[in-house]
């Protein structure tokens, strides 16, 4: 399986979340992910959720990195120097924190951690689904899936 990696460096700033959206959007857009594509969005909110846990919760910094499978997938890591798990907390009515690694897990695929030298490393996949072209039929006649015209 082949794969690109690319990496960005975040510094413990909360400042430093939007750049490291706008570095992801332009990578996604690099490896031909649309811009307006439901892939790019999840994987644009799974990172902004990902490095704001790293920079709010550790107060170090962090390296972000995505992997791009040649099928289409992409997997995204952010490693910080903290050893601590992630703690999934559940949010309740009006609170403003508590929903990020529940957004990771309804987004993501799979997701989870991993020790990385001495502090962690948050993970998650999310798949490209496959693009399947819909049924064509003579002009002026609906194909419904799964059906073959005469």
């Amino acid at each position: 399986m082949q794969v690109l990696q690319v990496q960005l460096e975040v510094g413990p700033d909360p400042a430093e979340v939007g750049r490291a959206r706008r570095w992801a959007r332009s990578r996604l857009a690099g490896s031909g992910i649309g811009e307006d594509e439901p892939l790019a969005e999840a994987l644009v909110l799974i990172i902004s959720e990902l490095v704001t846990n790293a920079v709010v919760h550790t107060g170090c910094p962090a390296v972000l990195r995505m992997l791009f499978a040649a099928e289409g997938g992409v997997r995204v890591e952010v490693a910080d120097a903290s050893d601590r798990p992630p703690k999934p907390r559940h949010a309740h009515g009006d609170d403003t924190n508590g929903r990020g690694l529940e957004l990771v897990d309804g987004l993501a695929d799979r997701w989870g951690w991993q020790p990385e030298g001495r502090g962690k490393s948050i993970w998650c996949e999310v798949d490209r689904a496959p693009v399947v072209p819909a049924p064509v039929g003579p002009p002026g006649v609906a194909v419904s899936p799964g059906r073959v015209p005469c």
